[in-house]
């Protein structure tokens, strides 16, 4: 097999469990009361309200506060099928990179930026919603865990377009 040939492999190795994680990211915000119970009830099972109670206390007080909005505003819920909607539409978007890696190198890139903005909005939002700050930092995981493989992909990407002949950027001609 080729370098070239190696790296696209590669490439389109770490662009699928990238996408197979941010599909099921937001799959999981479908089913969110109805997963945050199931949660708890094993979380129970391993009897981890002995060994992390503060844990236990708050996705207890989450799932009653999910189980009170569905009760009363299921309509609120609707956000989260929002959230859910937008991972599936972003991960469509990683099409480009694993059909022709070089020339959307951008998708990469741009998504390495939004794994970057899940830090600042964790740190402002969570305290704004008395979000626990060790629940942020589980929020913010999600963008370092994200960004790693796609930092891969990208230095994946750089040599596979210094083997690749002819990659100059195509430049705007100003034609009106």
């Amino acid at each position: 097999m080729s370098d070239r040939a190696a790296l696209l492999k590669g490439i389109r190795a770490w662009l699928v469990l990238f996408v197979v994680c941010l599909v099921l990211s937001g799959a999981t915000a479908f089913p969110l009361v109805h997963e945050l119970r199931w949660t708890e009830d094993l979380l129970r099972t391993l009897s981890v309200p002995e060994h992390l109670p503060a844990l236990m206390d708050w996705i207890a007080y989450v799932r009653r506060g999910l189980d009170d909005t569905d009760a009363a505003y299921p309509f609120v819920l609707y956000g989260t099928d929002w959230l859910a909607f937008a991972h599936l539409v972003i991960a469509v978007a990683f099409y480009g990179p694993y059909r022709d890696p070089v020339r959307n190198i951008w998708v990469v890139e741009f998504a390495m930026i939004a794994c970057a903005g899940i830090i600042p909005l964790a740190l402002v939002c969570g305290p704004v919603r008395g979000i626990p700050f060790w629940w942020s930092v589980i929020d913010m995981s999600f963008g370092v865990f994200g960004a790693v493989p796609l930092y891969i992909v990208r230095r994946k990407i750089k040599r596979l377009e210094a083997l690749t002949p002819n990659t100059a950027p195509v430049l705007a001609t100003g034609h009106h």
